[in-house]
């Protein structure tokens, strides 16, 4: 193959991918302190238009751990077979969708922050030409008291759902890790770095 065939080749596989903006992926088990950290650093990026925060369309109804935009299954499933979602998956008997309008804010070199389900990484990896995958985690302790807080029996068995954690977190490649104990400052602080790529450590 020679050097102008491979730069086509090149810049033709870069094309496919949305960019410039960056996609910064919050992944990680159920009582790890995600909807606490987004919350906290949306608070801390509020005056900055550059950063989204999109709200996930889920079919469960909201609750005062997380903040979703509800709506029916049936509704769901129309809005995914119409091309509404960036990046859909389902989980514990519920769907979960990003609102395709994201696309438009990472073409236009805005900083996107989601949760998302670690399922999907390698997907979005695939889409955007940026991609940061955060995983917050906690000691398994630490995630039993959180979950078994919560009481929401409809996303299954704590102790099922505990013996995944451990061979998920083994299958994801995180860029950043965030041990979330203690003063939810902490977490906060590392993951508004990675918004802005400054000073990210794994810790």
């Amino acid at each position: 193959m020679n050097w102008l065939a491979a730069v086509l080749r090149l810049l033709t596989s870069r094309s496919k991918l949305i960019g410039p903006g960056r996609m910064v992926l919050v992944v990680g088990p159920s009582g790890a302190g995600k909807d606490t950290l987004i919350a906290r650093a949306r608070a801390a990026c509020c005056d900055d238009a550059t950063v989204i925060f999109p709200a996930r369309v889920v079919t469960r109804p909201p609750s005062v751990f997380e903040a979703n935009e509800f709506i029916e299954r049936a509704a769901f499933e129309q809005a995914a077979a119409n091309g509404a979602f960036a990046v859909w998956w389902s989980a514990h008997g519920h769907m979960y969708g990003i609102p395709l309008a994201v696309d438009f804010d990472i073409e236009a070199g805005h900083t996107v922050v989601c949760n998302v389900s670690r399922t999907v990484v390698d997907a979005m990896r695939q889409r955007y030409a940026n991609v940061v995958a955060v995983l917050v985690t906690a000691p398994p302790e630490v995630l039993g008291r959180r979950l078994a807080a919560r009481e929401r029996a409809t996303d299954g068995a704590i102790a099922e759902r505990m013996s995944r954690i451990e061979l998920a977190n083994r299958k994801l490649r995180p860029d950043v890790v965030i041990n979330n104990v203690g003063e939810p400052e902490t977490g906060t602080r590392k993951l508004v770095n990675t918004v802005y790529a400054t000073g990210v450590f794994a810790g």
